[in-house]
């Protein structure tokens, strides 16, 4: 078994400009990490263009052996601790990750599910991970992301989606203004989150809806907020106005849920 001991080598070099959006989308790849999210990966069969193992990791069995037996059809990289750690940005490492290849055809929306949730800049990338593990959840498969939206495929988005990020679709729009005008064309209402909203989530009929989701601070944007058939909000009793945008987004599709199995 080879082990890589330099940080100059060309493997290694290329894959820790993933760690930048403008690599990951020049290569059409990035990078997840841990074992559950390769074992996920593996699962859901995903296009696994090389695993990196550190050694030490190996000499520790901090590794299951099943695990080790599953990755060995793939392209494996062994590397020193050293290396390694240039490579995870996790504090305490579990000594393996992987390089993906991002899904092809991801700006193709499919129109025959109910709702479609679309984020209009999004700046955490936990709000934005666990927003995709909840899309996840209730059985829906896509998201629409505007271009100022934080990146899909950041290190801490793809942990935070716990493997959801394999089975959801990401699309990236353009323009999103003339996406949304695109998808109404398709029979779709828009609906926006705003806490000026004259319509409660609770009377909303959920079929054929796109629900906007704003940025953290902002909300969604007013070229959004134009072209949006109308505004919902989640009713409050106490005294808090407003909801972190991933549980908002939670509590939405949650009762969208609800009306399904009701």
């Amino acid at each position: 078994m080879q082990v890589i001991t330099s940080k100059d080598n060309e493997i290694i070099k290329n894959i820790r400009k993933l760690k930048e959006k403008k690599y990951r989308d020049s290569a059409g790849e990035y990078i997840v990490e841990g074992v559950k999210l390769i074992e996920e990966a593996i699962e859901e069969d995903v296009k696994i263009k090389k695993i990196v193992v550190c050694e030490e990791c190996l000499e520790g069995k901090e590794i299951d052996q099943k695990l080790l037996y599953k990755i060995a059809k793939y392209e494996c990289i062994y590397v020193t601790a050293k290396v390694f750690g240039l490579l995870t940005d996790v504090v305490n490492p579990q000594g393996m990750l992987a390089v993906i290849e991002k899904r092809s055809s991801e700006d193709e929306i499919n129109y025959t599910e109910d709702v479609i949730v679309v984020l209009d800049g999004i700046q955490d990338p936990g709000n934005l991970g666990t927003i995709l593990r909840t899309v996840d959840s209730v059985g829906l498969s896509q998201i629409v992301l505007s271009k100022t939206s934080v990146d899909a495929y950041n290190p801490k988005v793809v942990r935070s989606t716990m493997g959801a990020i394999f089975r959801v679709k990401i699309i990236e729009a353009e323009n999103l203004v003339e996406t949304l005008k695109n998808m109404k064309k398709h029979k779709f209402k828009v609906v926006a989150t705003s806490l000026s909203g004259s319509e409660s989530i609770y009377k909303m009929d959920y079929n054929k809806k796109v629900i906007v989701i704003g940025n953290e601070s902002k909300g969604v944007s007013k070229e959004i907020l134009d072209v949006s058939d109308s505004k919902i909000k989640i009713p409050m009793l106490g005294k808090t106005e407003s909801l972190n945008a991933s549980i908002a987004t939670g509590v939405i599709l949650y009762e969208y849920v609800r009306r399904k199995v009701s």
